[in-house]
């Protein structure tokens, strides 16, 4: 099949009314949509053989700490997130989806808020032992978590937390079945013959963790750390041009390698702003319905948005940002693109049209 991505915009576009292109949308193979793009050679992200990298297997869940005087209003927010409360002792709550991972967030009860960092699985004990020799950090274990295993923490050179977890037993399925996809009838082919689209209000219950990022300040230096320690890969890189056309990176979506096997676009961003943060968390849910139901659920009740709902441009995700009590930003999403180690690594501009496809404006708040 002849693939062709439509290139015209709406500048050039006639505006007389007449031949007005309408828009489309359509799946093609990663090489070809992106073809018009600069590529980027492995060499980038690829260090001295002799150093051992520490396995990752995939992002396994969010860490923060929240204030006890607000902790009510957090469980009230992530219930209607989508999240279920799996276990509560004094000192903290462990928040679970619906997928086979025991908890998806981890809040520690304390007296001001802060961000605890991402936590990521890794492949065996002694990746997990590598990873505390890095920071010269403990392995503790976790003996009142779900699912149990041990973890330890080490601080990147920007000085946020970063965890790695080993040992703790998943659920041997998920807690709910997986959700029949809807038949949709479109113009042409309508297979839904006398049945009808029914749906049950509520929040848009979360699956897993699909990914984190943060905001940090030496490009460089972060991405030298994270690809050379850890079998992270970039899956796209954004640049900033200045006046003399000199190509400076600011930013990395980067997904965890394990070769053939598919996995998410990305696990883990960041990119350059003026104060270093954690930007946000994302959690998939099951469908574009079940996310506009959760979108209208946290609308009703009144909690903040940030953004969405609109689809990105890198990464393909439908995304619904969201403010939690403390500050906190959180996102549902859904339809992510999968890459191998056979995907292109695409590098291009930064702004605001590498964000979104479509999308109310972005606002300056998601920038920050």
């Amino acid at each position: 099949m002849d693939y062709q991505i439509p290139t015209s915009s709406t500048q050039d576009r006639p505006t007389d009314g007449h031949n007005v292109i309408p828009n489309s949308g359509r799946t093609v193979p990663a090489p070809i949509a992106m073809e018009d793009i600069e590529h980027v050679a492995p060499t980038r992200w690829s260090y001295s053989p002799s150093v051992t990298k520490i396995k990752i297997t995939k992002v396994s869940h969010m860490r923060y700490r929240h204030p006890s005087s607000g902790i009510d209003d957090l469980i009230t927010f992530l219930l209607d997130f989508g999240m279920e409360v799996v276990k509560r002792t004094e000192k903290a709550i462990w928040f679970g989806g619906y997928g086979i991972d025991q908890y998806v967030y981890y809040a520690e009860i304390g007296e001001e808020k802060e961000f605890l960092g991402g936590s990521w699985e890794v492949e065996s004990w002694e990746d997990l032992e590598r990873a505390s020799k890095l920071g010269n950090s403990q392995i503790i274990e976790l003996k009142d978590a779900p699912g149990g295993g041990h973890l330890t923490t080490v601080r990147d050179p920007e000085g946020f937390p970063v965890n790695f977890v080993y040992g703790a037993t998943p659920r041997p399925q998920p807690t709910k079945q997986p959700a029949e996809a809807l038949q949709v009838n479109d113009e042409f082919s309508k297979p839904r013959k006398g049945a009808f689209q029914r749906f049950q209000p509520g929040p848009a219950a979360v699956h897993k963790l699909g990914h984190f990022g943060l905001t940090i300040h030496d490009f460089e230096l972060q991405f030298q750390w994270y690809t050379s320690h850890f079998n992270l890969v970039p899956s796209d890189i954004l640049y900033a041009q200045d006046d003399s056309g000199q190509k400076s990176d600011v930013a990395a979506f980067l997904h965890v390698d394990r070769g053939k096997e598919y996995v998410d676009h990305h696990s883990f961003f960041f990119s350059v702003a003026a104060a270093q943060h954690v930007h946000h968390s994302s959690f998939e849910v099951h469908d574009y319905d079940s996310q506009n139901m959760g979108h209208y659920w946290l609308k009703q009740k009144g909690y903040k948005p940030v953004w969405g709902l609109g689809r990105h441009k890198l990464g393909s995700q439908i995304f619904d940002y969201w403010w939690d009590p403390n500050g906190f930003m959180v996102e549902h999403y859904i339809d992510g693109d999968l890459v191998n180690e056979n995907t292109p690594t695409g590098r291009q501009p930064a702004g605001d049209e590498s964000l979104a496809v479509w999308s109310e404006p972005v606002p300056a708040t998601f920038l920050d």
